[in-house]
């Protein structure tokens, strides 16, 4: 004979099924102060930097006879360049850790499928990007400058006021530093490289402007280093002033960055004079890891 039961003792005898949304729902959510660091968009950084290195490369290697010894610094530096990358890469969500954990970082308020505003995201990361920037351009020196190299004070130099600068810029991020205090740090910054610098003194004047001054080129004497001081002050400031929007920041750095490469291959390639040569392919021995690791910050940043 069937005893009837009651409806909970019913439930209560069969057997519970799992829910997993229902679980998922009462799972506790992530709290507002935890690390929120998305995986790189590899995909996009490493169609950016195929979009940006190809026509470099083009010029490089295909379209202008370089020399053969030029051609392989350029390779050893693109190499420990493309190594930076993938340093950067790593290190960057090691050092979001111990930033979150020092109480530096700001709230998310632009980035699309976050709750706006209650996200910390970690400030300063450039840090990372430039100490490996500098571990890079220092053992490049072992693979293209001699001991007695005309081109290794100056080289050292732009490596201290980059050095200079990393350390300004951490400490700006440190102190919360007024305005009118930053306008002045490229100034210091700059000033190794400015005392060091034993290179030409004139500028070329744009085609359209030409016929307006009277000279295709103009010599500046001791206001070139004065201009040089300026433009510093300029260029760090104008970079500087995008801190805090996604992307913006490092990303017109890429583009710049890009645009430089390409300006000296072509020069390299159009010139006789072996000065000219070397003074841009100086620049070119700065500028492509400066271009790699800042691609590795960028695809954090998309």
């Amino acid at each position: 004979m069937d005893v009837r039961r009651r409806p909970g003792a019913a439930a209560a005898d069969r057997p519970t099924k799992s829910r997993p949304a229902a679980a998922a729902a009462a799972a506790p959510a992530a709290a507002p102060g935890d690390l929120v660091l998305r995986a790189p968009n590899l995909r996009v950084v490493l169609a950016a930097m195929a979009l940006f290195l190809a026509p470099f490369s083009y010029l490089a290697f295909v379209h202008y006879p370089l020399a053969a010894d030029l051609r392989r610094s350029i390779l050893i530096c693109g190499a420990i360049s493309l190594g930076g990358f993938f340093v950067v890469l790593r290190l960057i969500p090691v050092a979001a850790r111990y930033l979150l954990r020092r109480g530096m970082f700001g709230k998310d308020i632009n980035k699309k499928g976050l709750p706006m505003g209650e996200i910390t995201v970690p400030e300063s990361l450039g840090i990372v990007v430039g100490i490996v920037y500098l571990v890079i351009a220092i053992l490049f020196q072992h693979f293209n400058f001699t001991a007695d190299s005309i081109w290794l004070v100056e080289y050292n130099a732009a490596l201290a006021s980059v050095c200079f600068m990393i350390l300004l810029g951490f400490i700006d991020d440190v102190l919360d530093i007024p305005w009118r205090v930053k306008l002045l740090l490229p100034t210091i910054a700059a000033l190794p490289l400015l005392m060091a610098y034993a290179g030409g003194t004139s500028i070329i004047i744009p085609k359209p402007l030409a016929s307006y001054v009277g000279v295709e080129v103009l010599e500046l004497g001791w206001m070139y280093k004065l201009f040089m001081l300026l433009l510093a002050v300029f260029c760090t400031n104008s970079i500087n002033i995008h801190a805090g929007l996604n992307g913006l920041e490092v990303g017109q750095t890429v583009v710049i960055s890009a645009a430089v490469l390409i300006h000296n291959v072509m020069r390299i390639g159009s010139s006789k004079d072996l000065e000219t040569q070397q003074a841009h392919a100086f620049s070119i021995y700065l500028v492509l890891p400066f271009l790699t690791t800042s691609l590795a910050l960028l695809g954090f940043n998309w």
